[in-house]
């Protein structure tokens, strides 16, 4: 059984490493993005409170975050194991998710954290080209990432396990398949 958490920085690479690490593990790769899309484009009850919030350019509530995680990890590929990438977000969420791991009699194995210098993360983002990745903007989802973070780091200490996510995507996988392993 492997049930993950990714965290890591914005540009961190967590959804590429997400997908890599899925496939290896057999285990979906279930990030938050993708089920906010999902469930608007299904046009969900979910779905259509949460684009309220993205078209307006807030945060969507952790309330229906949290119910569109719920219902993701009752689906039955999400049974033997999953990989989390974007969720929990902070140690609310995090309780939440322990909540409902709880209800259903297990627990998370590993809270993998993808360790990348804020200069590397910063470089990284700047190169994609986006209009919207000024330095002075991605300095300041670091900041928040790391204000956000640091309580939901301290929550999971017990099954933390940082991981040098400086280079290529197979280099990465293989530190963290690495850690995983040794964990064991």
């Amino acid at each position: 059984m492997t049930r993950l958490v990714l965290v890591g920085p914005p540009g961190a690479g967590k959804g590429t490493q997400a997908e890599a690490l899925s496939q290896k593990l057999s285990v979906p790769h279930i990030s938050t993005g993708e089920l906010f899309r999902a469930h608007v484009a299904e046009r969900t009850p979910l779905g259509e409170e949460a684009k309220r919030y993205l078209d307006s350019g807030e945060l969507v509530p952790d309330t229906v975050t949290n119910e569109m995680v719920r219902e993701r990890l009752a689906e039955a590929d999400a049974k033997a194991g999953f990989l989390l990438d974007g969720f929990p977000r902070n140690a609310k969420q995090a309780e939440v998710l322990g909540n409902m791991l709880a209800e259903v009699d297990t627990a998370l194995d590993a809270v993998i954290q993808l360790d990348v210098p804020e200069d590397v993360v910063v470089e990284r983002l700047m190169s994609r080209g986006r209009s919207d990745d000024t330095e002075e903007v991605i300095r300041r989802r670091q900041q928040v990432y790391q204000s956000d973070t640091a309580p939901l780091l301290e929550y999971y200490k017990d099954i933390l396990i940082k991981v040098d996510g400086v280079g290529d995507v197979e280099e990465v996988s293989a530190r963290v398949l690495n850690a995983l392993r040794d964990r064991h």
